[in-house]
């Protein structure tokens, strides 16, 4: 769930006219980065966040004055919670966007508090008298902007804005709002985070140990606690020299950051790669391509018949595409490819959802649709979430083979290296052996091996080999 996003760069200026779905302003997310558009025609009336501002979810960051619009293409109200008489309410986005969850009303919540809603800006009802649009940043989770209650453990010693202070700097809301409801003291907790940050993982798996939460142990002169997992040190502040250009770091690349490191520290990463002889899909794609694309307007490229290949073996190996809870491990029914797309500043993975219902032909279309709208910031962000396996392809850029890390919370990724000719000793069928010229790629599957043995992972990727040289498709 996305629990905060930053405002990197408003489309637009105060008293300039915006249409409806026109983009307003840019947000990047840990997540996806994506314009967001209004939700209503007329007139931006208030800004309440500049760029660079890092906003919870459900905060209103705008005020669009539609009292222009026309009260019959208004959409109905929605349901959400009291709020000031001169402010409008939320409703639903139109016909063009996925419809958005019913949300559950915040109980007994201050004047200023907001209903949740999706993460986009929400169409709004105008009143009689005065009727703005509040374009609004939300998420799945029914955090508000009201600050939520500390929950400082009696007796600790230190002050509750000091403790609540902490607790800020140390989580995001999401975090937060977990915390509370479960009694847990976030300042005693040792994140596994850049700069010892508790992340949602580290708060789920503190609660599934069992461990005392620190609210009623608190009386305790001493509570006992579990052995927390080594913690992250963080690296020594580098004095710059004279003539380094210091450039803060991105929210994308912070959090690339912190994903990469909880993955390491999460994932026994062990990397298998095989050499795989691509010389019957190539043949294959080359019959089909320029048909293929008179009819679709897409191209084919070699990536949808590796899409292929791994739903396939996903299916005949199901622990590749399952997660771990705890001590459980869960198959996923569904088959969610993420694939890895390069941006200018980071990466992102969106998600091709249930992959395995596609087509050849479909999956190409989805798979060019997700890269090209990941390229020009389109992106909705449950299109790069809920994915159970992920592909990655640094043989675009001319790299051969790599060790790719695990994307949290799935148990495996496959990196297909540059296809290329080469020549390769080939066994005939009488037993003689001669060089030919085949289209190769070495393929490298990284795996968690907490849960999967490295024979597992070996089948796994020598079927997909299988799969491939075969080339058994159908178009």
């Amino acid at each position: 769930s996305i629990a905060e996003g930053t405002i990197t760069k408003w489309l637009k200026k105060v008293g300039e006219r915006v249409e409806r779905d026109e983009p307003l302003f840019e947000i990047s997310t840990d997540k996806v980065d994506a314009e967001i558009p209004s939700p209503a025609a007329g007139t931006l009336t208030e800004v309440r966040f500049k760029e660079g501002d890092t906003v919870d979810v459900n905060t209103v960051v705008a005020v669009v004055d539609g009292s222009n619009a026309s009260a019959s293409e208004a959409p109905p109200p929605a349901s959400v919670a009291e709020q000031p008489q001169s402010e409008a309410a939320p409703a639903p986005l139109a016909a063009s966007a996925p419809p958005a969850a019913a949300v559950p009303q915040p109980p007994q919540p201050p004047p200023q508090m907001k209903a949740a809603a999706p993460i986009r800006a929400e169409a709004v009802t105008p009143e009689p008298q005065e009727s703005p649009a509040q374009a609004a940043i939300a998420a799945e989770t029914s955090a508000a902007t009201a600050k939520p209650a500390p929950t400082q453990p009696a007796g600790n010693g230190s002050s509750t804005a000091t403790a609540e202070e902490l607790r800020k700097t140390k989580s995001s809301p999401l975090v937060r709002k977990i915390a509370q409801e479960h009694g847990v003291d976030i300042a005693k907790l040792d994140g596994t985070g850049l700069s010892g940050r508790v992340t949602k993982n580290d708060i789920l798996s503190f609660i599934e140990s069992g461990a005392p939460t620190g609210a009623a142990q608190a009386k305790s002169a001493a509570p006992a606690r579990t052995a927390p997992a080594p913690e992250l040190v963080p690296a020594p502040a580098i004095k710059p020299a004279e003539g380094d250009r210091v450039e803060p770091m991105t929210l994308m690349r912070k959090k690339i950051a912190e994903h990469m490191v909880q993955s390491r520290r999460t994932s026994a990463h062990v990397t298998t790669v095989y050499e795989i002889d691509m010389t019957a899909v190539a043949k294959l794609r080359d019959q089909h391509k320029d048909p293929f694309l008179e009819r679709s307007g897409t191209k084919l490229t070699f990536m949808p018949f590796i899409f292929q290949a791994v739903n396939q073996a996903l299916r005949k190996f199901p622990i590749f595409n399952a997660q771990v809870s705890a001590d459980q491990i869960i198959y996923k029914r569904d088959i969610n490819l993420g694939m890895a797309v390069a941006l200018d500043g980071g990466l992102i993975v969106p998600v091709i959802k249930r992959a395995d219902d596609l087509s050849i032909s479909g999956l190409a279309r989805a798979a060019n649709d997700l890269a090209e709208r990941a390229r020009t910031k389109q992106l909705k962000p449950d299109e790069v979430a809920g994915g159970t396996f992920t592909i990655t392809n640094p043989g675009v850029f001319g790299g051969l083979f790599g060790t790719p890390i695990i994307n949290q919370p799935q148990l495996a990724i496959l990196g297909v290296g540059k296809i290329e000719k080469r020549a390769k000793v080939i066994n005939s069928p009488d037993g003689d052996d001669y060089i030919a010229i085949r289209w190769m790629a070495h393929f490298a599957l990284s795996f968690d091996h907490r849960v999967i043995d490295g024979a597992d992972a070996e089948r796994f990727l020598a079927y997909v080999k299988e799969v491939l040289e075969s080339a058994d498709f159908a178009l």
